[in-house]
């Protein structure tokens, strides 16, 4: 039960999805409870995968005969999830970029992170990403067979969204907490560093993600997408403590959609393995 409401906590925080009146009350709330409620973020990845792969799959029903089917559903299938989690990882990468983006000092660097304006290096990497990401969509759709089935690329699908949720524990496992803590949103979440257990928690949700990606590519696939996650996830952690000392809140949102792409494009390139 303990559980349940923890994972709630953390529908409630990271998506818009509505947890409120009663329900919320039945929850509750704490700082310990919204830190223990971190390593669900995985478990939040199977509601925002699962939308985004029934978009796909209601795009492919109804306009299943045109040649813009695929990159139509990419497109809302996209949308969709920027609506359900309002944008909050892509806010932070988005912030990140902007904090990153110049040679500037870590303390100079946290403050741009935390300026609500968005900046030239945030708008551009936001940019590139989300087309990046609607193209990678497009191009699997049209990869993936039987090409008329949704069902390969909405396993896919939620497969990305559960497991790119997974790699901002890590950060948390590995990084201190180095935001303007004044400020901070995110301080009762990530303030301190997250346990094996929470690590242990977030993993065992990635558990069903992975045998998706096994029946949807056999074993190969599967190591392709662990391995593109495991390189992207030491590189961003690697830069963040080179820059900043250590991570934020905005760190984890640019981590999880750097591994979101990182996992589009190692199925993508290995696509004929799967067809």
């Amino acid at each position: 039960m303990k559980a349940l409401r923890h994972f709630l906590l953390a529908v409630q925080f990271f998506s818009r999805i509505p947890v409120n009146g009663r329900l919320a009350t039945w929850v509750g709330w704490s700082p310990e409870m919204q830190r223990a409620s971190a390593a669900h973020l995985p478990g939040v990845g199977w509601l925002v995968g699962l939308w985004a792969a029934l978009l796909v799959a209601l795009v492919q029903w109804l306009v299943l005969h045109s040649p813009w089917t695929p990159l139509l559903a990419a497109v809302i299938s996209t949308a969709g999830t920027l609506w359900l989690t309002g944008g909050f990882h892509e806010d932070g990468l988005a912030d990140v970029a902007d904090g990153l983006g110049g040679f500037v000092p870590p303390e100079r660097a946290l403050e741009i992170m935390k300026d609500s304006r968005l900046g030239s290096y945030g708008v551009m990497t936001l940019v590139t990403v989300l087309l990046t990401k609607v193209t990678l969509i497009a191009v699997l759709m049209n990869s993936l067979k039987p090409f008329w089935s949704p069902l390969p690329i909405m396993a896919l699908l939620c497969s990305a969204h559960v497991l790119s949720r997974f790699t901002p524990l890590v950060l948390m496992h590995c990084l201190p907490h180095v935001g303007l803590a004044a400020s901070s949103k995110t301080l009762n979440v990530a303030g301190k560093q997250l346990n094996w257990r929470g690590l242990i928690t977030g993993g065992v949700w990635c558990l069903p993600a992975i045998a998706l990606l096994w029946w949807l590519g056999s074993g190969e696939l599967v190591l392709k997408v662990l391995i593109a996650c495991a390189l992207t996830t030491w590189l961003v952690q690697r830069w963040f403590r080179q820059r900043l000392g250590g991570m934020t809140g905005d760190c984890l949102g640019a981590c999880q959609q750097l591994n979101e792409l990182a996992i589009l494009l190692a199925a993508a390139v290995a696509v004929h393995q799967i067809v």
